[in-house]
């Protein structure tokens, strides 16, 4: 199932939406209608909010009936073939991914209370959660990070020549360019990874009581460098294509298989059935994007486009699929992201037994609302990589200044009730069985520290995709992760001694907030262009002040949030009212202040962002619900009103 633009959105009905094929996907290029003519020149001719001589030439050659809302339509530059999705269109991909990346991270917590529940938080968990660390980097390299920064951009230039017209089919012919040589590297480093695991677990955890059960889970974790590699490219084709169901499904997929496995075998294998799940659910998420993505690659041609009539014209389009040295900037940013988690558990594994276990269990929970505010960038990217594609820079900048000030605001609201009710959400989701009060107190301390980084983590997940839509080579996000990591490890090592798992949870909040402000400084361009930093910007130009001044309103009303939920979640006590307490008032003192504090600093953000323009159809929803349920709830308590006076 495809995600597929409304018919209200579609040229030549007044919207600016792509026209979409029978299955959801490209559909025929349209040709410019007189009326793209006057869009044309619009956007190029509005900058900061001042008309120029250009927008004006192009607003008084429009048509006389053309609406003002149409003159001010984003740009569709000549012979794209496919128009930016609609507002409805990305706020329905949007939900969807949010729903099913919900569904997976509740699955998640079910895979990590059934690993607390059958195995506690003790020696044999730390030699699992040692393994675990292939996984955590296969997936930030091959399906969140890496391949999807190459190859998302690959695929969107191959769908621009496609409509273009190119000979033969782009898009099969990136797909017979990289697929094959992809594949067997994939496979060729899992089975490296799983000859060397001695040696990796002496290097990642050089004091740990049991390696031995590190290295059977960590050869068993191995398989998924080829699951995962092929589960990314998939994904990345998929959402270059529009596509998002499938995509969305993979991790409800793979914790299904995690958790299925660990019941089935945990009695016979122990936590070894947990590792022998990671190869189960790896194998789950490819199969439920390949029906997909086998679909796509069989679509027909769009209609009215040339046709290449031999193998060389294929080679032809598919020339230079995707570079490499793209490839090794992205896969190497990804590496050095996820090495943080290498830096905290080579500095916890010299602690207590547990250490690595509530350093994990505190991370899962508090990424939650950083996993959820990006949600809406994973359907922007390709929508930000095809406008550069199509040469509409303006188009990118506008979207990836939305996604920054949108993603900022869920993320903080999510990181209030972090902080808040921090106790009692680990006191309900893990202590039972194996894993006791004095592990609640641990990891709710260590959640609440690691909450502290969850904006930098966002703002890096969101400015990092800015730098390679274009499909090109960037290093400059790799010198700032490398110099968020290098604050990570110092800071970690100067703390751990003294902290404990609290100073390593401290030291990657200040790591990944120096590269937020890294990446957001190698972005910023002043009011006529121009960097903040020598050389120009490195990604699509954003205006940084307008940023941060969107970002302040909702950091300071979620400190203020943070507080007066903490004291609610405090007084109701109890795992079920101490969240519910607290979680509301976080809610309603985050939304409110936030309110008041955006409205006078005249920033865009909710007051200008409202949620029914987020999610268009909430408004039908919310007269539908009226109309079906209150308004005969209202009509039974007149009637009632009514019998008693009588």
């Amino acid at each position: 199932m495809t995600v597929t633009p409304s018919p209200e959105a579609r040229p030549g009905t007044g919207g600016s939406g792509a026209v979409p094929g029978a299955d959801g996907g490209d559909g025929p290029a349209v040709p410019p209608s007189p009326r793209a003519g006057a869009r044309g020149g619009t956007r190029a001719g509005v900058r900061d909010g001042k008309r120029t001589d250009a927008h004006a030439g192009a607003c008084a050659g429009a048509p006389a009936g053309t609406r003002a809302g149409e003159r001010s339509a984003p740009a569709r530059p000549p012979g794209s073939g496919q128009a930016p999705p609609s507002r409805g269109f990305l706020a329905r991909a949007a939900l969807i991914t949010a729903s099913l990346t919900v569904a997976g991270a509740l699955l998640g917590l079910v895979r990590d209370q059934s690993l607390a529940r059958l195995f506690g938080a003790g020696r044999d968990t730390d030699a699992f959660l040692v393994a675990w660390t292939l996984p955590e980097f296969a997936a930030t390299l091959l399906i969140e990070d890496g391949l999807a920064y190459a190859l998302v951009p690959a695929f969107s230039v191959a769908l621009a020549r496609r409509a273009q017209g190119a000979p033969g089919d782009p898009v099969r012919s990136l797909v017979a360019g990289t697929l094959p040589r992809l594949a067997p590297a994939f496979a060729a480093v899992g089975v490296l990874l799983a000859v060397a695991a001695p040696w990796l677990v002496g290097v990642l955890a050089p004091g740990l009581p049991d390696p031995a059960l590190a290295v059977d889970c960590t050869r068993l974790t191995a398989s998924c460098v080829l699951s995962f590699g092929l589960a990314g490219y998939c994904s990345a084709a998929l959402r270059a294509h529009r596509s998002f169901l499938a995509p969305a499904a993979i991790y409800v997929a793979y914790n299904t298989g995690i958790v299925a496995t660990m019941f089935t075998l945990g009695g016979r294998w122990g936590v070894r059935s947990a590792a022998f799940g990671v190869a189960v659910g790896g194998c789950l998420m490819v199969a439920v994007q390949l029906p997909s993505l086998v679909g796509r690659l069989r679509t027909r041609r769009p209609s009215g486009t040339a046709t290449g009539t031999s193998a060389g014209a294929d080679a032809v389009a598919g020339a230079r699929p995707v570079d490499a040295a793209l490839m090794a900037t992205v896969l190497l940013f990804a590496l050095v992201r996820q090495s943080q988690v290498l830096v905290e558990r080579y500095l916890a594994s010299g602690l207590p037994a547990g250490a690595i276990s509530h350093l994990n269990y505190a991370q899962k929970v508090a990424q939650i609302p950083m996993t959820l505010s990006t949600m809406l960038c994973t359907v922007t990217f390709p929508v930000v990589a095809r406008a550069l594609a199509d040469g509409d820079t303006e188009h990118a900048r506008d979207r990836v200044e939305r996604d920054l000030v949108v993603a900022s605001w869920l993320v903080l609201l999510g990181t209030a009730a972090v902080v808040a009710c921090a106790p009692q959400v680990v006191q309900l989701l893990f202590q039972r069985g194996a894993f006791t009060a004095h592990d609640t107190a641990a990891t709710a301390g260590v959640m609440r520290v690691y909450a502290l980084g969850l904006l930098g983590q966002t703002l890096t997940g969101v400015l990092v995709r800015s730098y390679f839509s274009a499909g090109r080579a960037a290093w400059y996000p790799v010198a700032a992760m490398a110099a968020g990591l290098a604050v990570t490890f110092w800071a970690g090592a100067g703390t751990v001694g003294s902290w404990g798992v609290t100073g390593i949870a401290a030291a990657n909040a200040a790591g990944i907030t120096v590269t937020a402000a890294l990446l957001l400084a190698g972005s910023a361009s002043g009011p006529r262009g121009r960097s903040v930093l020598p050389g120009g910007p490195r990604g699509v130009p954003v205006r940084a002040r307008r940023v941060l001044a969107g970002v302040g309103g909702p950091l300071v009303a979620a400190v203020v949030a943070a507080g007066a939920g903490a004291l609610a979640a405090g007084r109701a006590g109890g795992p079920y009212a101490g969240p519910a307490a607290g979680g509301a008032t976080v809610t309603a003192v985050f939304v409110l202040l936030g309110r008041v504090l955006s409205a006078r600093g005249g920033t865009f953000g909710p007051p200008s962002l409202p949620l029914a323009r987020v999610v268009p159809f909430l408004p039908s929803l919310r007269r539908s619900f009226v109309r079906r349920l209150l308004l005969p709830v209202r009509s039974l308590v007149r009637r009632l009103v009514h019998a008693v006076r009588r």
